[in-house]
């Protein structure tokens, strides 16, 4: 690796106190004072350059945002006496559909069953027969009839 030994600038000589693994200045550190702005500002108009040019590339090849729809709802409407009539049931006229609700409560809740690393059945809850995620595919250990959770 090339180290000068004199200042490229002024020609004095270097002292090297130690050595060092990267390479040392080719300037003294008075011509080092005078050169500093032209060392510096070249990378700096690069890297800037850089950033911007990317920059405008990403604003350029970004696609419009969508419309943004607001919808209104219907106002509400006041009836000739000065009553005011609001679009909305009241809870108790509309319908409950309490058979969903029981449907839910009563499905039967099974465990994965599926061999673990450890060789114990797995003990996710699933539903139906079926295995969890890390179980998909693979097959139980134990019968059917262990693999339902009490509830």
């Amino acid at each position: 690796m090339y180290r000068p030994n004199f200042c490229t600038g002024c020609g004095a000589p270097f002292e090297r106190r130690r050595w060092r693994f990267w390479p040392c200045r080719s300037f003294c550190s008075v011509c080092a004072k005078e050169f500093r702005r032209a060392r510096i500002i070249l990378p700096l108009l690069a890297s800037v350059a850089l950033f911007g040019g990317g920059f405008l590339a990403g604003r350029a090849n970004r696609s419009a945002p969508p419309l943004l729809i607001i919808e209104q709802r219907k106002a509400d409407a006041v009836t000739a006496d000065g009553n005011f009539q609001s679009g909305l049931q009241p809870v108790s006229a509309m319908p409950i559909k309490a058979d969903e609700r029981l449907s839910a409560a009563q499905e039967t809740v099974y465990i994965c069953g599926a061999r673990t690393k450890r060789g114990t059945p797995c003990s996710r809850k699933v539903r139906g027969t079926g295995r969890c995620w890390q179980h998909r595919g693979k097959a139980a250990m134990l019968p059917a009839a262990k693999l339902i959770v009490p509830s």
